[in-house]
């Protein structure tokens, strides 16, 4: 089975991040003050990876942030020290799943935005 998985993060005042599976429905959220948007982004990936990391099957993450998908997918550089520690996080997780995809979705087609209301 395939799971899509979509991840959304939003900073400022009422930041937070989520993911939404599509083939299951569940979802998850959680408000945290004071990040950015990019440090909210890195987080919902995370979050994801680390609910997901125990299963085979092949997983497929949605994200609306070109930055962190290209940061992730070692095509952009990371600049900041904070977002290279969370990519750090990101990338030991990854490197736990045989069959992972990566990918940038249009902010209109992020189901996790829709379903979380960012």
């Amino acid at each position: 089975m395939t799971l899509s998985i979509y991840v959304d993060g939003s900073g400022g005042t009422n930041s937070g991040y989520g993911f939404f599976v599509n083939e299951t429905g569940e979802s998850f959220y959680e408000n945290k003050l004071e990040i950015t948007n990019n440090q909210a982004e890195y987080m919902a990936i995370i979050s994801a990876l680390k609910k997901f990391e125990n299963l085979d099957d092949e997983i497929i993450i949605f994200s609306d942030s070109k930055n962190t998908v290209n940061q992730l997918n070692h095509e952009f550089a990371i600049n900041n020290e904070e977002l290279r520690s969370l990519a750090r996080e990101a990338w030991s997780l990854m490197a736990k799943f045989s069959n992972l995809k990566l990918t940038w979705v249009p902010r209109s087609k992020n189901l996790a935005g829709k379903m979380l209301g960012s």
